[in-house]
């Protein structure tokens, strides 16, 4: 064996070494994000290879065809699927519903001014059982924490992909995942889940001076006489809000007005729109124009989720 010959042998071992420590390398990488051993190495060097030796040729690859066919071959079961789900609108449009738009937009809205940076923005319909690819680049993108805009239990789902995933950082979403239902279906993957609030899911947990404490907590007393079990969620106290303002404002309103007549429903009507420092359980309302909701700070808190329990974040 001349030098000449050595030298060539040990060039292509590294080569092929590096070859197939790439090759390892991409299956624990693949494997540790998706749990999917990722085996066709071979075939993607092969038309690689081929790719290029058309290119050097002048040619265009016969490969750029074959990706293009698959591409809308994909595209088009997953139309057909979308279709037959009658969510082809989600699909194509990536449009989920108002409500995740709204919070999304309300999300913007805020992060600028507070210093946060907005790295990513995936979306899935209602009906979808999986979330895995959505998730796999939001862990590619690294960030120090995700906001789910989804509510009720298909709200748990990015939640679950994201544990599954390993991802370790702050977890926070919205109202709408206050319910029995989503901390069941959400398990150990959404403890530590941040969530805005009223005050009256954690009454018992608020300061003695606060405004709302009494009322949420009579509400809460309330509810479990009849019910047999305290509330789970915030929307059955909206209710009872609703009631404490018209009831209010009726006092108010037949002092001016007889009861069932055109007068008393416009009185009922300045009545509510005059209501100052009401307690209710969700917060102090006072309604002003332009202020529709009639709550200030006072209404909202963060409360996080400690072993399927609801606590008050200070």
């Amino acid at each position: 064996m001349t030098w000449d010959v050595a030298l060539i042998l040990g060039i292509d071992g590294l080569a092929n070494g590096a070859v197939y420590l790439l090759a390892g390398l991409g299956l624990v990488l693949i494997f540790s994000v998706t749990r999917v051993v990722f085996v066709p190495f071979g075939d993607v060097a092969a038309f690689s290879a081929l790719s290029l030796a058309a290119f050097e040729a002048g040619r265009l690859p016969p490969t750029v065809s074959l990706v293009l066919t698959l591409a809308a071959l994909t595209v088009a079961v997953e139309v057909v699927q979308a279709l037959r789900r009658g969510e082809a609108a989600a699909f194509l449009l990536r449009v989920v519903g108002q409500a995740r738009d709204l919070a999304y937009d309300s999300l913007l809205k805020a992060a600028e001014p507070a210093g946060l940076k907005v790295i990513a923005n995936e979306r899935y319909a209602r009906a979808d059982s999986s979330v895995a690819g959505q998730v796999l680049k939001i862990v590619a993108a690294r960030p120090d924490a995700v906001f789910g805009g989804g509510s009720g239990t298909p709200g748990a789902l990015p939640y679950l992909a994201l544990a599954e995933r390993g991802y370790k950082g702050g977890l926070y979403g919205n109202h709408g995942m206050i319910n029995a239902d989503f901390v069941r279906v959400g398990g150990a993957a959404v403890d530590g889940l941040s969530v805005p609030s009223g005050p009256v899911m954690v009454a018992d947990q608020l300061p003695a001076d606060h405004p709302v404490r009494k009322v949420a907590l009579d509400f809460r007393k309330a509810y479990q006489q009849v019910h047999g079990a305290p509330p789970v969620d915030a929307f059955s106290a909206y209710s009872y809000d609703a009631l404490l303002v018209f009831a209010d404002a009726a006092a108010r309103a037949v002092a001016k007005a007889e009861p069932g007549t055109p007068q008393f429903r416009a009185a009922l009507r300045d009545a509510i729109a005059a209501t100052r420092e009401l307690p209710g359980t969700h917060g102090v309302f006072t309604f002003r124009p332009g202020e529709p909701y009639g709550l200030d700070r006072r209404s909202a808190v963060v409360i996080r989720l400690d072993k399927g329990q609801w606590k008050l974040v200070p």
